[in-house]
């Protein structure tokens, strides 16, 4: 089973422009061990206050790590002002934590960053001595609406992770790429952290054919959220920008006076699990079809009428 795991992770550091990658059990413990690789106690890392890895993970880089995040507040389409992040930057003194690495998230709420923007953000690390990390838990989505090369993103990094187990379709699993020093480095950690899996070869293999298999249907997703999004919008009890559905994912606002725990209770009846939200957030992937959207729509009709 050894050589499955030693399989996707050499196939994977070639395919994505990187000296070596490391099989993670989720995407969480990717981001984590890319800031423990990346910073040492005391250090500190700039994202967005949006970011995935500052918001939505347990502040791991400070509970574990020691490491002191930094956010910037994102701008609309989900980048971050350099200017602002430049201000971010603590001085070489002793009272501050020391600022390393810079953390950008592609997509972000289903908003595609740009290339030029990617671009941009190698120069300014580079200027300011810091390191680049990439979320990517949907660099895949964010290749494909570019209609791009993975590894023109991906080459703007020292270190990206990336998810097997969202868009691609794979059961369970996460990578991390970057150089060998940074890997072994996380490699370290992730044993530390208890993610050392004896039993990771097939969950591995599942995670290659995904790589080698279910990028190109991706469009298929986005072009299922597109629909999803268009036909919600027609709904009085939705709002929407369509404009903002880039990738597979719709963000919508619920009508006030809609009971959206009623609503949840009846579409569970007729087999259609949601959760509540203000905005409500769904997420196409392969286990959903067009067919299954527009069962979804025409109970709404139902419900609504």
């Amino acid at each position: 089973m050894r050589r499955f795991l030693n399989q996707l992770e050499a196939w994977a550091a070639e395919r994505h422009g990187f000296e070596a990658a490391l099989f993670c059990s989720s995407g969480t413990q990717a981001n984590l061990l890319a800031l423990m690789a990346h910073c040492e106690r005391g250090d500190e890392y700039l994202c967005g206050q949006q970011a995935h890895n500052y918001k939505f993970e347990g502040g791991g880089a400070a509970v574990l790590g020691s490491i002191q995040p930094q956010p910037i507040e994102n701008e609309v389409d989900g980048t971050l002002c350099f200017k602002k992040l430049k201000a971010a930057i603590k001085p070489d003194d002793s009272h501050f934590a020391q600022t390393r690495l810079l953390s950008l998230e592609n997509t972000i709420n289903g908003r595609v960053i740009s290339l030029s923007y990617l671009q941009n953000a190698r120069q300014f690390v580079d200027e300011n001595k810091l390191s680049l990390h990439l979320d990517g838990a949907r660099v895949y989505n964010a290749s494909t609406a570019l209609g791009i090369d993975i590894k023109e993103i991906t080459q703007c990094f020292d270190s990206v992770s990336i998810c097997l187990s969202k868009g691609l379709g794979a059961p369970v699993g996460s990578l991390l790429l970057g150089n060998q020093s940074l890997i072994n480095k996380a490699r370290r950690w992730r044993k530390v952290l208890g993610g050392g899996m004896r039993q990771a070869g097939y969950l591995a293999k599942a995670g290659l054919y995904a790589l080698q298999n279910n990028v190109s249907r991706l469009q298929e997703d986005h072009d299922n959220a597109r629909y999803l999004a268009e036909s919600l919008n027609k709904l009085d009890a939705f709002h929407l920008n369509t404009d903002f559905v880039e990738t597979n994912i719709v963000f919508t606002k619920v009508r006030d006076d809609v009971d959206q725990d009623e609503l949840v209770a009846f579409l569970k009846q007729n087999k259609v699990i949601v959760s509540k939200g203000q905005p409500m957030r769904f997420v196409t992937h392969n286990g959903i079809s067009r067919e299954d959207i527009t069962r979804l729509i025409d109970l709404l009709k139902q419900y609504f009428s």
